[in-house]
């Protein structure tokens, strides 16, 4: 008999498993940074597959030592090769909190996700990308989130008043964290997101396509105000969006620092 066959785990001490009598409640304990090949099911019915940084936790009750950290990786592995919805992605919290007999389970997954896009004028396609993370915490109930950046075009309706000529505009980083009562694809999200700005932005743009961005930003300035209010208006008008947490910064072209807005609601309380 080999040594590996000679080993019983039944027989090995579970430390993790003994009682500690500290009294301590541990909110969060789990793995972090799990760098890990995720496939996406996209709105089209195709497929993309990403890079995610995963956090998996679960709360520790005061009476329990530890948790074990490999069953975290047992049930993100048994997911290996399947494409992911944003519905999916409670399925995956509620395994983590049975398989390590918890209250309550955390699961946490962001990365980028890619959208080919084609410029307004010449359609010549280039591949955008956004910052997104799907967010599960599973206890009596499921409270998923989805998170999702997008990069757009400002510009000032300030600069634009007051100049003889032109305006200064900037970039601007627009976010959304919502809860959902129904299927939200990532897609629409950053379709929101997108029409909230001046203008969106592009991977690829040609000249006849930078002079209709830049034209079309013009005839449309706006405050970090205006992108935070409109984002707020184009979000209670869906129906799928339950509660919402948003935000736009704008880096500044002509000044040293950044304009910042944010707001959150709870459509459910209305």
């Amino acid at each position: 008999m080999s040594e590996k066959e000679s080993i019983n785990p039944q027989a090995m001490p579970d430390v993790q498993a003994s009682k500690d009598d500290r009294n301590v409640h541990i909110d969060k304990v789990g793995v972090k940074d799990v760098v890990y090949p995720m496939k996406l099911a996209t709105k089209d019915g195709g497929e993309q597959t990403t890079v995610a940084s995963i956090n998996m936790y679960v709360a520790l009750p005061k009476e329990k030592k530890g948790t074990h950290m490999s069953r975290f990786l047992e049930v993100l592995n048994e997911h290996d090769n399947q494409a992911f919805s944003p519905s999916d992605i409670p399925d995956i919290a509620r395994k983590i909190k049975e398989r390590l007999n918890a209250q309550e389970a955390h699961f946490e997954a962001s990365f980028t996700y890619f959208i080919a896009k084609p410029a307004p004028v010449t359609g010549q396609k280039g591949l955008m990308n956004y910052e997104v993370t799907f967010e599960c915490t599973a206890n009596c109930t499921d409270d998923f989130v989805i998170r999702v950046a997008a990069p757009a075009t400002s510009l000032c309706p300030c600069s634009k008043e007051i100049s003889e000529y032109g305006a200064h505009n900037q970039r601007c980083r627009i976010e959304a964290a919502v809860r959902v009562k129904d299927t939200m694809w990532i897609e629409d999200l950053v379709e929101h997101l997108e029409a909230a700005a001046s203008h969106p932005v592009y991977a690829v743009l040609k000249r006849p396509d930078e002079k209709f961005v830049t034209e079309k930003a013009y005839e449309n300035p706006k405050f970090v105000e205006d992108i935070i209010r409109d984002l707020a208006v184009l979000l209670n008008e869906d129906d799928r969006i339950v509660q919402y947490d948003i935000s736009s910064e704008n880096f500044e072209s002509i000044h040293s620092h950044n304009a910042y807005a944010e707001l959150s609601r709870d459509k459910r309380l209305d």
